[in-house]
């Protein structure tokens, strides 16, 4: 199983490629990863903060398909609701896609499963130069990325 989620930071003023996400209302880049059931990364992709979540996902799909060769089913929340995705996710992968909604509005639950994605976004933050987005070009934001998931499996050995 592999669980997708974005999330949008704030870039400083030295880079390059910046986007506007309305909907969280932040000026930067989005980062797009999939996990595995243990929140170890098989995709990661940077993107500007105006692509939507939906088209991010793809993108990290399309980038990573030989490393998510094995997966059967895609865990997703609502913002990645809608049969096109569910039919690319379906094309690409050869996956199910299943989406996880929130039950009760305007309160805070953990949502079961969910959570592990949450958490390696904290792993991301804890590396204090990700708080930010301070890189003038995107590959240079996913390497960094890549470096702190890296530290992250060191210190699981």
């Amino acid at each position: 199983m592999g669980i997708v989620d974005a999330q949008s930071v704030k870039n400083t003023e030295s880079t390059e490629n910046k986007g506007y996400d309305a909907g969280k209302k932040v000026s930067g880049i989005k980062r797009h990863i999939v996990v595995d059931t243990n929140g170890l990364p098989h995709a990661v992709t940077i993107a500007t903060a105006d692509v939507t979540d939906r088209d991010g996902a793809i993108q990290a799909f399309e980038a990573n398909k030989k490393y998510l060769s094995e997966v059967k089913k895609i865990l997703a929340d609502g913002g990645y609701m809608g049969k096109p995705f569910a039919e690319k996710v379906k094309k690409l992968l050869k996956a199910e896609t299943e989406i996880t909604k929130r039950n009760e509005l305007h309160t805070f639950k953990v949502i079961p499963k969910r959570w592990v994605v949450e958490r390696s976004f904290s792993w991301l933050e804890k590396c204090r130069r990700l708080w930010k987005n301070s890189e003038r070009k995107l590959n240079s934001s996913l390497q960094m990325v890549v470096l702190c998931f890296v530290r992250v499996l060191l210190k699981r050995i």
